[in-house]
């Protein structure tokens, strides 16, 4: 299933639960709103898509509204967010635009800037949580238990 941000911010706000984290539109969402959505709003997992662009990252890309991203977050039952993705912003202009408006600034990414420059493409990425996958995939409730390289205090000698 697949429920644009503005739908989900709806949810929140009637739901029968104080959250510790107020909800409003255009606030990021945390791991209580994102588990509620995916266990008591759709029951499973549910891709949340086009998110306020001013909470997401200069590089993605603007939709036609103005007001939101092209992004999408993979969230599931018991973890919250999995997956996080977007599409890239390929046109220069919205680009500088974006980079300005967030105060970003250009020295130290001209490369970034030159990619679009001299040739882009419509392009998206995603990250996964490879913890999250294994929680999610085993049932396991502490990420602790599923880590498969120890980072835990006093686990690892240099």
């Amino acid at each position: 299933k697949r429920m644009p941000y503005t739908e989900a911010i709806e949810h929140l706000k009637k739901a029968d639960v104080t959250f510790e984290f107020p909800v409003e539109w255009g606030t990021d969402l945390q791991s209580e709103h994102e588990r509620y959505l995916s266990e008591k709003v759709v029951n499973g997992p549910v891709f949340l898509i086009d998110y306020p662009k001013d909470i997401k990252s200069f590089y993605m890309r603007v939709n036609d509204d103005q007001k939101t991203v092209a992004a999408c977050d993979l969230l599931v039952p018991s973890v919250g967010e999995l997956v996080g993705g977007s599409q890239r912003e390929e046109r220069l202009d919205m680009l500088q635009k974006r980079m300005a408006e967030m105060g970003v600034r250009e020295e130290g990414l001209e490369w970034y800037l030159d990619l679009r420059r001299f040739g882009g493409c419509k392009h998206a990425g995603f990250g996964l949580g490879l913890e999250r996958f294994l929680m999610y995939i085993t049932g396991i409730q502490n990420m602790r238990d599923v880590i498969p390289f120890a980072r835990t205090p006093k686990n690892l000698l240099f």
